[in-house]
């Protein structure tokens, strides 16, 4: 009879969960289908002015994924940082940016995103941003404004730390996000590994290299370097870097080639 009841009661736990999960699901939908606010438009136009090189369609799933992004995600200001909605939404677009193309869910093990007004100390170290597995994300404001509005450098701190964590989705910050395809894989860890040994090489030898030297630490940060490359450097890295940028595409499903 116990028995009888354990299992009843999983039922009916897992008959919750499911009802839940379905629940979360049609609430996103609505928020990716909902319009978005009037104001969204004109202020990415003074802090991340590329927006305007997107197509109404790509604005349109740009703008879904910020909304739920929005709702789902909680921001803290730090260091006496006042949050303003400028800034929430100059992060959300950037963080999204990386989700374009893609149907996918909203960094679903992220929860907070902590914003310092500049660059702040951690353990006695100057630092721009972090991603923790534990689904937080730090970001220096000052460094976030820069990346947004020189979309050419290669450097956007906002880009490289949520592509920590895309990294971080399946527990580990390898270098490797979750792909489509596990036959996927091979070739990933074949191009992204070579194209980390030349870095390193060209590191080591003073060499300049398309991406950020920073790029050679280790594969995780590849990844993340990589992807402000791809992102803002695109052309670039299509001409120097050709199979390294068709993983990518691969991956992140645009071409930022169109966007320039």
């Amino acid at each position: 009879m116990i028995w009888v009841w354990y299992i009843l009661g999983f039922a009916f736990l897992t008959s919750l969960f499911v009802l839940g999960k379905r629940k979360g699901a049609h609430k996103r939908r609505e928020l990716f289908n909902t319009p978005p606010p009037e104001a969204w438009r004109p202020t990415l136009g003074r802090t991340l002015p590329m927006v305007e090189n997107l197509s109404a369609s790509e604005w349109r799933q740009l703008a879904g994924y910020m909304q739920v992004f929005l709702a789902e995600k909680r921001f803290e200001g730090c260091g006496g940082l006042v949050l303003t909605e400028e800034m929430m939404v100059t992060v959300a677009a950037q963080a999204c940016l990386l989700l374009l193309g893609r149907e996918t869910r909203v960094y679903p093990k992220l929860k907070t995103i902590l914003l310092y007004p500049d660059t702040y100390a951690y353990e006695g170290q100057a630092r721009l941003g972090e991603s923790w597995t534990c689904g937080v994300v730090v970001l220096a404001w000052n460094s976030v404004q820069g990346g947004a509005r020189n979309f050419a450098d290669g450097q956007n701190v906002t880009f490289h730390e949520f592509a920590h964590q895309l990294d971080q989705q399946d527990g580990a910050g390898d270098g490797a996000p979750i792909l489509e395809d596990r036959s996927a894989y091979s070739a990933w860890a074949r191009v992204l590994g070579d194209e980390f040994n030349v870095l390193v090489d060209k590191t080591k030898r003073g060499r300049k290299s398309t991406m950020d030297r920073y790029g050679a630490t280790n594969p995780a940060e590849f990844f993340a370097v990589a992807t402000e490359t791809f992102f803002e450097k695109p052309r670039q890295m299509q001409n120097k870097h050709p199979e390294l940028f068709a993983e990518l595409q691969g991956y992140y499903k645009v071409d930022p080639t169109k966007w320039i």
